[in-house]
Parts: C-alpha cells; sequence; structure tokens
C-alpha cells in the first residue's frame, strides 16, 4: 500500500460504529513499549544505532506480512508535513513521532487497525486499536503481535523489572491501555474534574483526544492506566475495564438527569447543532467538534434518528485541519480551511460522500 491509501481513507476500520458500548466508547487502544537489547534508549542513541533498529524492525515485519495484515512501512523524514499531521489526526503516528526529522518510521496494517512506532520515545510502539470497548480482544491482538515479533527481535527485559523503556512509567509489561470515550453527560453537568481527580486515586488519567498533553475536544476523552510496573497486563486490562464500565454508568445517569432537567432545551442544543452542521458556511475546527458531540448524543437519545454513527465518526476525523487541507489539495490558512470544513460536512452530512479538489471548484 502506498501512503495516499491511508491518508484518503475518512475513518479506519477501528472507528466503524457497532461496538460494544458504542454510545459512550468510541474506540479501544493497547500500546506496548519495546526496546532492543544492545542499543540506547531513543532520547541518546547514535543516527547509526537509529538507522540499524529502524532497518531490523523493517525486516521483522517484512517476514511477518500476510494477506491479513499486509503491513507497509513509511519513513517519517520522507514525509511532506502536511501528511505526518493527517497520520496524528488519524491516530497512526504520535505528534511526537511526526516531529522525529532521522530514522523514523512508521509501520501500518492495511485496515489500520494496527500501528507501529520506530523510533519515537522508545524502538518500537506496538498499538493496536478496535471500535468500541475491546480490551481483551484488542490486547489479545497486540500480544499475538508482541509474541511473533519477539521470535525475531532481540527485546531488552529484565527479570526484575519486565521489559525496559525510556520512560520509568512505562517499565514492567509496558503496556498502555485507553479508552476514547464521548461524555458530554458529564461534561454539562461539571462532574468531569471529580472525575478525573477520582481515576488519579486509581493510577489513572485522563487525556484529550490525541493523548498526554491534548485538550479535550468535542467532549471526547482518552482513559487510559498510569503505571505498568507491578502489575501483569491482565491485571491492567481488569482494572481499567472496571472503571470504564463505572464511567459508563455515571454518563448515562448524566444523560438522563439531563433529560430530566429539561427535556425540550436538550432538544433545542441538539437540534440547533443539526442546524448548523448541515447548513453553516464557516466552521472552526473547535465549533465542528462541539456540534459533532451534541449530535452524537441526539443519536444516541434516539432525539436524531437519521445519521449513521459512522457518519459522525467520519466527521470526527474530517474535520481536522490536516484532513480539510488533505481534501482539498493544498495548504489553507486558517479562514480557509474553516469555510472548507463547512462544505465537507454539509456534504457528508447529506449525501455521506465528499468530493475531491477537481470534481468541484471550491470557492474558499
Amino acid at each position: 500500500m502506498n501512503l495516499d491509501y491511508f491518508l484518503k481513507a475518512e475513518a479506519p476500520s477501528w472507528m466503524g460504529d457497532g461496538g460494544s458500548e458504542d454510545d459512550i466508547v468510541i474506540s479501544t487502544r493497547v500500546r506496548l513499549a519495546r526496546n532492543l537489547e544492545g542499543f540506547r534508549f531513543p532520547l541518546i542513541f547514535t543516527d547509526e544505532e537509529a538507522k540499524t533498529i529502524d532497518q531490523m524492525v523493517a525486516q521483522a515485519f517484512y517476514q511477518l506480512n500476510d494477506e491479513k495484515h499486509n503491513f507497509s512501512h513509511f519513513t517519517i523524514q520522507e514525509m511532506p508535513a502536511l501528511k505526518r499531521q493527517v497520520l496524528v489526526e488519524k491516530h497512526l503516528i504520535s505528534p511526537m513521532l511526526a516531529g522525529k526529522e532521522k530514522f523514523a518510521s512508521v509501520i501500518i496494517s492495511q485496515d489500520e487497525a494496527i500501528s507501529v512506532m520506530v523510533n519515537e520515545e522508545d524502538h518500537l510502539r506496538i498499538q493496536c486499536l478496535a471500535p468500541g470497548l475491546k480490551l481483551v480482544e484488542t490486547y489479545e491482538m497486540a500480544n499475538k503481535l508482541d509474541s511473533q515479533l519477539e521470535k525475531l527481535l532481540p527485546f531488552a527485559f529484565h527479570n526484575d523489572f519486565g521489559y525496559l523503556t525510556s520512560c520509568p512509567t512505562n517499565v514492567g509489561t509496558g503496556l498502555r491501555a485507553s479508552v476514547m470515550m464521548h461524555l458530554p453527560g458529564l461534561s454539562m453537568t461539571k462532574q468531569i474534574k471529580a472525575l478525573t481527580q477520582m481515576l488519579a486515586r486509581f493510577g489513572m488519567v485522563v487525556r484529550g483526544i490525541y493523548g498526554e498533553g491534548s485538550e479535550n475536544l468535542g467532549n471526547m476523552y482518552q482513559i487510559s492506566n498510569q503505571v505498568t510496573l507491578g502489575k501483569s497486563e491482565d491485571e491492567i486490562i481488569d482494572d481499567l475495564q472496571e472503571v470504564v464500565m463505572q464511567i459508563i454508568e455515571q454518563e448515562r445517569k448524566a444523560r438522563q438527569a439531563l433529560l430530566a432537567q429539561s427535556a425540550i432545551a436538550l432538544e433545542d442544543r441538539i437540534h440547533r447543532a443539526y442546524g448548523t452542521l448541515k447548513h453553516a458556511r464557516i466552521m472552526t475546527s473547535e465549533e465542528a467538534a462541539t456540534c459533532l458531540s451534541n449530535v452524537r448524543l441526539g443519536v444516541d437519545l434516539g432525539i436524531i434518528q437519521d445519521v449513521p454513527k459512522h457518519i459522525l465518526n467520519e466527521c470526527t476525523i474530517l474535520i481536522q485541519p490536516g484532513f480539510v487541507q488533505q481534501y482539498a489539495g493544498t495548504t489553507l490558512e486558517p479562514a480557509e480551511r474553516d469555510v472548507f470544513r463547512a462544505k465537507l460536512i454539509r456534504e457528508k452530512l447529506n449525501n455521506g460522500k465528499l468530493k475531491r479538489k477537481g470534481e468541484e471548484k471550491y470557492d474558499v
């Protein structure tokens, strides 16, 4: 697969609808941090070490390639900045990897359910994604790939400390599991701060849609474990599953409380957002995310019934600055992006299809 195949797809398989608890849980991610024995960590390794690691990992995936996964390897330094940005917006690489200029790469499966970052904070970051709440299944996918790679690559492992990683909080299993949740009820009832404090006591952390350091956008939050040392993989997965189920229960109660408080006010909010998405001519990414959140809430509550959830998932990706410019086929100023974004959303909601640059003139 060439890079454009991944850049032009609006939404990957893991953002499809129909996943478990998908009225609240958008997706599940499991990430394993691994390093190769005999090499220094990326923070201090030499260019020669980085090059060797990249070559070793690429060769390992070449041996693993099959019809099911069909892995593709892409070098970051060969990508223009816009293409890197789109991969970040699709959660296939991190902002940190996007900023690398030497001997960093990403390996992506055809369905985008698996991506592996090479020479980011660690030598390898294995990431597996699935729609809805699928912690056990997603971990099993990551663990299977990890076991296959361990037969081909010398992972750095200590009998007392487990897998050795660049950041001390990842030492041990090297496992970070996270669940992306849509929490408009808890946001509107001002409970997010209390939730964040409660999760911290359980060794969990709340982050924005793009992970550490990112902001909340459209009431989307990532809930993940924070510490990997001293716990087994099964314990980490089970603990997060239990916490997520509690959050789901709280969110559903908050939504019902909003309905009980003033159903007409909530319906008005939802329909105004729907009207804005269908008719607005200028829209920032923040406004689009807020409107999409309100419409998604309306779909989940049965207030809006003619919008497939996969369309909302696709819109969540395509409203981002990089994706907007990808469809425009050129670099756009912020004001131009806002016009183009509004047009993309109108097209998507009205017929589910987007017209690419050249098929129709866009006046932006």
